[in-house]
């Protein structure tokens, strides 16, 4: 399965210490240059990123792609969604509705941050979804909408 993903997933699911879900769920997850970047301004981010060896940062080549989709998204979407073509990946992980629009409009197919939560739920990875929820909106800074926070929590029983 190949899977890329922009800053917000990792970022976020690194906060609240749930990033080796990712590596429960998809095995490896692929990220561009720019996104390694962007986690790279961090600290935390930086140091503990380094320790994954299942993240892995690759460089996109379709760079006329890219100039067309930076018109719209910031360089790490433009480049996630980029890679996300170039490899024919099974999943790009993104939360930014712009970045998630311009995705699907493209056939890719994507989940964010509460999708992963759900589908941990589902393999038994967590046990309950919504104490994850309250601390990517408390200590992340996360942004849901209220009504996104109950959709999540009704599809998983929690509601």
């Amino acid at each position: 399965m190949i899977v890329v993903s922009d800053t917000s997933p990792l970022s976020n699911l690194l906060i609240i210490g749930r990033l080796g879900l990712l590596r429960s769920i998809f095995g490896r997850v692929l990220i561009p240059t720019a996104v390694a970047a962007e986690l790279d301004v961090i600290e935390i981010h930086r140091r503990d990123l380094l320790k994954q060896d299942w993240i892995s940062i690759i460089e996109i080549s379709d760079r006329q792609l890219f100039n067309t989709l930076r018109q719209k998204l910031d360089v790490g979407e433009a480049e996630a969604i980029a890679l996300s073509i170039e490899l024919s990946a099974d999943f790009l992980l993104i939360d930014e509705l712009a970045g998630r629009i311009e995705a699907r409009d493209r056939g890719i197919r994507i989940i964010g941050v509460a999708g992963i939560l759900v589908e941990a739920k589902r393999l038994g990875l967590i046990d309950l979804v919504k104490p994850e929820i309250d601390r990517l909106l408390s200590t992340a800074r996360f942004r849901l909408s209220p009504q996104l926070v109950s959709e999540v929590l009704e599809s998983v029983d929690e509601a």
